[in-house]
């Protein structure tokens, strides 16, 4: 059964395209990774799902209901989550709480009741006096989530949740997603932290407003890099990149932290190139070995192929 079903979604602001001709669907009770970088059309995308912002062309059902003609439907039965949290700072946390109850129709023993979960959920039993921007990051990144699921929906929207707090906060925040996910609601959540995506069943990679892959983590490793990857630990890095990128064997590099991600092409027939190339050039070699790739190394492998 699908929550979302989004067909030929495309946004212009003027001359510009925000979002290009975008076509996927979301079953219900997926967690699915809608990933690119900042400025790729996601945060477009979700609005123009939530109700928010009216397609240019295209149309997409979300719950069953038509974010084209029926807007206002579409608002009701979702829950929405911006990556500024969408909370009032200076509200406590319990107004915070019954501000948003009231916004979706909760009163009476219903609203007292998903208080106290919302309270339990970000950690605050007991504090429901604290001004909410005293809190700190991933406590309000918690109740932000429980003030955007306090009806009980079931689709929410995730707006780059994570951003701006630390990874400790980001792996708890995972685990209640996850939860959500097991309760059958359905989360599409946007992230530019590409390792994040690990915990979607399934994933879309958008560039510049256009879907560039589909699948989950394991088919996106394995169908958009065919050839093998190298991790090379050394110094000079950057005069190792410079070196390599002048190889026959060499398809693409990038630099990960301190070391480098070669894939080759079908030129490459052994390590001993590589060892051979560094040692001639007074280049030290620490550590090098074949891995399996990250999807940050699928999401530049595709963007390098579409620039050529």
């Amino acid at each position: 059964m699908k929550s979302i079903e989004v067909n030929n979604l495309s946004k212009h602001f003027g001359k510009f395209t925000a979002v290009d001709n975008v076509s996927f669907s979301v079953k219900k009770g997926e967690v699915f990774g809608f990933l690119g970088a900042n400025g790729a059309g996601k945060s477009t995308t979700i609005r123009m799902l939530c109700g928010l912002l009216e397609p240019t062309n295209g149309d997409a059902l979300v719950g069953g209901f038509s974010v084209v003609t029926e807007p206002d439907k579409v608002k009701q039965n979702i829950g929405y989550m911006s990556q500024r949290f969408s909370l009032y700072n200076d509200l406590t946390v319990e107004e915070n709480i019954e501000f948003f109850g009231g916004v979706y129709g909760l009163e009476g023993k219903i609203l007292n009741e998903r208080k106290k979960w919302v309270l339990k959920t970000a950690f605050l039993e007991g504090k429901e006096k604290l001004i909410t921007g005293s809190l700190p990051g991933g406590i309000k990144q918690r109740l932000a989530l429980g003030t955007a699921v306090i009806h009980k929906p079931q689709i929410v929207f995730l707006d780059e949740p994570t951003s701006g707090v630390d990874p400790i906060s980001r792996r708890n925040f995972w685990e209640l997603i996850n939860d959500l996910s097991a309760e059958g609601i359905t989360v599409l959540v946007t992230t530019h932290y590409l390792e994040e995506a690990e915990y979607c069943g399934n994933i879309i990679l958008i560039n510049a407003g256009k879907l560039i892959a589909e699948g989950n983590s394991k088919q996106l490793k394995t169908n958009y890099i065919k050839n093998p990857i190298f991790e090379i630990e050394c110094d000079k890095t950057v005069d190792a990149m410079e070196l390599l990128e002048k190889q026959n064997f060499t398809g693409e590099t990038s630099i990960f932290g301190n070391n480098l991600h070669l894939i080759v092409n079908n030129n490459f027939q052994n390590i001993e190139q590589i060892t051979a190339l560094f040692s001639s050039n007074m280049i030290s070699i620490k550590r090098i070995g074949k891995i399996i790739p990250t999807l940050e190394d699928v999401f530049i492998h595709l963007l390098e192929e579409k620039a050529k």
